[in-house]
């Protein structure tokens, strides 16, 4: 796992630390704290980055009630791009950028290398025809743990958004 840690307010300057130093030094009330991780396409390299990303996103107290929410939708998409995007291809990467705004919100983007799908075509786990199916209930529980879910590039680009700012502007989007 590859880490870019920077920090910046409109100008964003990127500072020369490594990730580990980060999350030793967090920053609460100044800078907005940005993160891009590179990430294998293997299962296996879900949890350490899912605990690396978690204790910048608890530093930062950008998240309102408990961040457990946050991890289990992270951890839905980056199983969704490792197994439907990139199709476990060791060849291919999954990406991820974090935007923290400590006290306010939190941003994260996850992009494989994947063909996309269409997010209209997923079937509604909860309706009676697809109760056993396998698919979809990912997405539902981002759905249901996020504040605003956006998948663009045809699907291959999801955008998870949480935090204090979004109780008036509450939105689930295709």
């Amino acid at each position: 796992m590859r880490a870019k840690v920077s920090f910046g307010t409109a100008g964003e300057t990127i500072l020369q630390r490594g990730f580990e130093q980060k999350i030793a030094e967090p920053r609460h009330a100044g800078p907005t704290i940005c993160v891009s991780l590179t990430m294998r396409s293997e299962i296996e390299a879900i949890s350490p980055l899912v605990d690396q990303l978690m204790r910048l996103v608890k530093a930062g107290h950008c998240v309102p009630g408990d961040d457990c929410d946050v991890e289990i939708a992270l951890r839905e998409a980056l199983a969704n791009a490792v197994l439907h995007g990139n199709k476990q291809d060791i060849h291919k990467k999954v990406h991820v950028s974090c935007r923290i705004y400590p006290g306010k919100e939190l941003s994260i983007v996850i992009k494989d290398e994947g063909n996309g799908f269409d997010v209209a075509k997923i079937p509604d786990p909860t309706g009676v025809d697809n109760i056993d199916s396998e698919n979809g209930r990912g997405i539902l529980l981002m759905k249901r743990f996020m504040d605003a879910v956006h998948f663009d590039h045809g699907g291959s680009e999801v955008r998870l958004q949480k935090g204090f700012n979004w109780k008036s502007r509450w939105s689930f989007q295709k």
